[in-house]
C-alpha cells in the first residue's frame, strides 16, 4: 500500500471515529456532545496506539471556514458592544500573567519542575510560540506539551458541561436564507468564500496569532455586521465543524502512551486548577465592574485553544467575536512577555541525557 493511501485510511479512521464519538455524546445530552465525543474518542484512540490524523491541508481548510462561520453572527449591535472591550481585555491581560506566574510557582515548588520548563508549560496561550521559545531555550518540550494540551481538552470538555448546568448556554446556531433568490443565496456564499479565504491567506503569512481562524472572521464579520451579506454555515455546518475541531484536536495526543500521560497527568491537573482558580476570580470581576454576560466573559477568559474557545461560544449561543478578540489579545500578551521574560533573563535549562522529544502535534492554540 502506497504511503498516500496509508494516510487517506488513517484520515478516514480518525474521521469515523470523531463521528461516532460526537454521536454517542450527542445522544447522551453532553452539551457540546459533537465536539468534546469527537475529541475525547480520537484522543483515546490515538493514546491506544491507533494511527489518528487529520491531513494539514484539511486542518487549514477546516479553520477557514470556522472563522468564514463565526463572522456571519456579527450585527450592528455586536459592533456597538466593542466600544467596553478596551477594559475587558485590559482585566484580560492582567489575568493572564496572574496565571503564568500562579501556575509557574505551582510546577515549580509541588512538582519541583525546572524554572524553564514550569514558565512554559504555565503559559496561558500560543502553544505553538510557546513550543518555539522553549525548544529554543532547551526546556522539556515532552512535558510541556502534554500538560498544555491537557489543559486545552479539560477546558473544551468542563467549560459547556459547566455553563450547561448554569444555565448559561443556549443551543448552536444555524442561519437561515429563506426569502432569497437561489442566484443572490450563491452569489453571497461566493463573496464569503472569496473575501475569508484572502483574509486567512493574508494574517498566516503575517504569521498573525490565530490568523488562519482571524483572517476569514474579519471579511466575513464587516460584511455582515454592515448588512451586506446574510448567509452563513446551516446547524449541520457547525455541527461539521465541530468534529473536525475534535478530531485535530484529539490527533495532537499520538504517539503517546498512556505511561506518559499518567507521568505528567498531576502536573497538568494540579497547573490546570490553579490557573483556571485565578481565571474564574478576574472573570467575575470583569462581569460584575462592566455589566457583561457572565457566560461570554468565562469563555474569553478561559486559558483555552482560541479555535476551540471561539467555537464552544458559536456552539453554546455566545458572542464569538468577543470571545476572538480576548483570546487574539490573550496571545499577543502572554507571547510578548514572556518572549522578553527568556530574552532578558537569559534563563536556559540543562538538557538531561534521558529527556525525550515532544509528541508532533498539529497546534491550536
Amino acid at each position: 500500500m502506497s504511503p498516500h493511501a496509508y494516510s487517506v485510511r488513517e484520515f478516514a479512521e480518525t474521521l469515523l471515529v470523531a463521528v461516532l464519538g460526537g454521536g454517542l455524546a450527542t445522544l447522551a445530552g453532553v452539551p457540546a456532545g459533537w465536539l468534546s465525543g469527537a475529541m475525547i474518542l480520537v484522543a483515546t484512540a490515538a493514546i491506544a496506539g491507533r494511527p489518528m490524523q487529520v491531513p494539514d491541508p484539511l486542518a487549514r481548510a477546516a479553520f477557514v471556514i470556522m472563522g468564514m462561520s463565526i463572522g456571519t453572527v456579527v450585527t450592528p449591535e455586536t459592533l456597538h458592544g466593542m466600544t467596553i472591550w478596551p477594559l475587558s481585555i485590559a482585566l484580560l491581560s492582567v489575568a493572564m500573567l496572574g496565571i503564568n506566574a500562579a501556575a509557574t510557582s505551582y510546577l515549580y515548588f509541588v512538582h519541583r519542575w525546572d524554572p524553564l520548563s514550569s514558565l512554559f508549560a504555565s503559559s496561558p496561550g500560543g502553544l505553538s510560540q510557546v513550543m518555539a521559545l522553549a525548544a529554543e531555550a532547551g526546556a522539556d518540550l515532552r512535558g510541556i506539551a502534554i500538560v498544555q494540551s491537557i489543559r486545552v481538552v479539560i477546558l473544551a470538555l468542563g467549560l459547556p458541561a459547566g455553563l450547561a448546568l448554569l444555565g448559561l448556554s443556549g443551543s448552536p446556531r444555524g442561519v437561515s436564507v429563506e426569502g432569497f433568490s437561489l442566484a443572490q443565496t450563491l452569489l453571497e456564499y461566493a463573496v464569503m468564500i472569496v473575501t475569508s479565504t484572502l483574509g486567512a491567506i493574508i494574517l498566516q503569512r503575517l504569521r498573525f496569532p490565530g490568523g488562519l481562524v482571524f483572517g476569514a472572521m474579519l471579511p466575513s464579520a464587516v460584511l455582515h455586521g454592515s448588512g451586506l451579506l446574510h448567509v452563513g454555515l446551516p446547524w449541520w455546518g457547525v455541527y461539521a465543524m465541530m468534529v473536525a475541531l475534535g478530531a485535530i484536536t484529539g490527533a495532537r495526543f499520538a504517539d503517546t502512551s498512556f505511561k506518559v500521560i499518567a507521568r505528567f497527568f498531576a502536573a497538568a491537573l494540579g497547573s490546570f486548577a490553579v490557573a483556571a482558580g485565578v481565571a474564574a476570580l478576574f472573570a467575575a470581576a470583569a462581569a460584575w465592574l462592566l455589566s457583561l454576560r457572565a457566560a461570554d466573559v468565562v469563555v474569553a477568559f478561559a486559558p483555552g485553544a482560541v479555535d476551540t474557545m471561539m467555537l464552544l461560544a458559536l456552539a453554546l449561543a455566545l458572542d464569538p467575536v468577543y470571545v476572538g478578540a480576548h483570546h487574539v489579545a490573550r496571545i499577543m500578551v502572554v507571547s510578548g512577555c514572556l518572549a522578553l521574560f527568556v530574552r532578558y533573563a537569559g534563563l536556559r535549562r540543562v538538557v538531561k541525557a534521558d529527556d525525550k522529544p515532544a509528541p508532533t502535534a498539529t497546534p491550536v492554540d
